[in-house]
């Protein structure tokens, strides 16, 4: 995902969500270590009117899940445009399927929250949360190779959306 497009989605307001609809995303997004990001994603998603909890943390994976992706997409198209070095596409062929792993973490997530197995659906995002560390300590591993500031970037952001989601499986599976 383009880094304009995500702070499109994340910046657009929502001027339709009812006020029920905004205090149940405001009084969701309490919970959660980053009450700003979950609020901006959530009120820019049309679908997130009339939802209860549990559909607005599908919300959030939905959007992890992209961003998974289009991460993944990113690295393959660096390893094959950008460069020469044999070492370097070699990391981010591996980066870019620790990507697609954490996508298909998400998309289990899906099953288990539907099912109401938190504790599974907590498993799969904690995976996919993880995959980028796999990623950057594959960089760690080649002394010689530096760590973009983009994949750097685009893993905050993914991590910081499955610690969303964490918090509110753990509310979830509390209440």
């Amino acid at each position: 995902m383009s880094s304009f497009f995500y702070i499109f989605l994340v910046s657009l307001p929502l001027a339709s969500l009812t006020n029920g609809d905004a205090d149940l995303i405001r009084k969701t997004c309490k919970i959660t270590n980053y009450y700003d990001l979950c609020v901006s994603t959530l009120e820019s998603d049309p679908t997130s009117m009339g939802l209860d909890t549990k559909g607005l943390v599908l919300i959030l994976v939905r959007v992890a899940t992209a961003n998974a992706t289009n991460t993944s997409t990113f690295l393959s198209s660096e390893s094959l445009s950008t460069t020469n070095d044999t070492t370097l596409q070699k990391v981010l062929k591996e980066c870019s399927d620790k990507y697609v792993y954490a996508g298909d973490a998400l998309r289990a997530s899906v099953q288990d929250l539907a099912s109401e197995s938190y504790d599974y659906a907590s498993i799969h995002v904690m995976a996919a949360a993880d995959y980028p560390n796999a990623c950057h300590n594959t960089f760690i591993g080649y002394p010689k190779l530096i760590y973009p500031q983009e994949i750097a970037r685009r893993e905050d952001v993914l991590k910081h959306l499955c610690d969303l989601i964490l918090d509110i499986i753990r509310y979830l599976d509390n209440n």
